[in-house]
């Protein structure tokens, strides 16, 4: 491997780098998008239960916020209703829309860097090649006779670096886009969780008297 990087000359560092930075989002994002940590199966269950009869203390919906992203999610509207006995469902569902735009910065955290690589990957790569080309014909003399050692060198730094920026913008664009379908599928169930919710909250809301009365 050692051999391999030093026939690639010094365009192959930015592809290290991008390499290791590419490596270590996936992981991390495999990780922190896992289902149980943004939506564990019975929390909703579980949430309408304890409000079916009662709102829960400030208290419990603190720890809830902390559960999960759905919690999270769900304690917004549990604190709009506490905060504000009076509350419109046009109020509710906004409050649940703010949660969600913040839920939704969370999810995509990191994702935009991995995009990146995805796409500056064979960039570097072609930078790569352009560079073997130009010691390639920079051995050249007038005369025609290069130097075979000068000439195998700029032929290998440029293609082993158009081989690596493709080896790591291909699994990092699979990556972006496997993780762009996983986002979108929790926050369609975040926004039906919160749809679930809103009709059993308004229950506690205080109706307002019509004017005149």
């Amino acid at each position: 491997m050692l051999s391999i990087i030093q026939a690639a000359g010094w365009p192959i560092w930015p592809l290290i780098l991008c390499s290791i930075v590419g490596l270590a989002l996936v992981i991390e994002r495999m990780v922190s998008l896992r289902a149980r940590r943004i939506m564990p199966p019975t929390l909703l269950d579980e949430v309408m239960a304890v409000s079916r009869t009662s709102l829960p203390s400030m208290d419990v919906v603190g720890k809830l916020a902390e559960n999960s992203l759905l919690g999270m999610v769900l304690a917004s509207g549990l604190r709009a209703v506490i905060a504000e006995p009076r509350i419109s469902e046009a109020a509710l569902r906004q409050a649940f829309e703010t949660a969600g735009r913040a839920a939704a910065h969370q999810l995509e955290r990191y994702l935009n860097t991995l995009g990146t690589i995805a796409a500056a990957a064979p960039l570097l790569g072609l930078l790569g090649t352009v560079v073997g080309m130009i010691e390639i014909f920079g051995s050249q003399p007038a005369s025609g006779v290069g130097n075979p050692a000068t000439l195998a060198q700029g032929i290998s730094i440029a293609l082993y670096n158009t081989a690596f920026g493709l080896i790591i913008a291909i699994p990092a664009l699979m990556f972006y886009r496997y993780f762009r379908g996983l986002i979108d599928r929790h926050l369609l169930g975040l926004e039906l969780a919160a749809e679930r919710m809103v009709p059993q909250l308004m229950r506690f809301a205080v109706r307002q008297a019509p004017a005149g009365k």
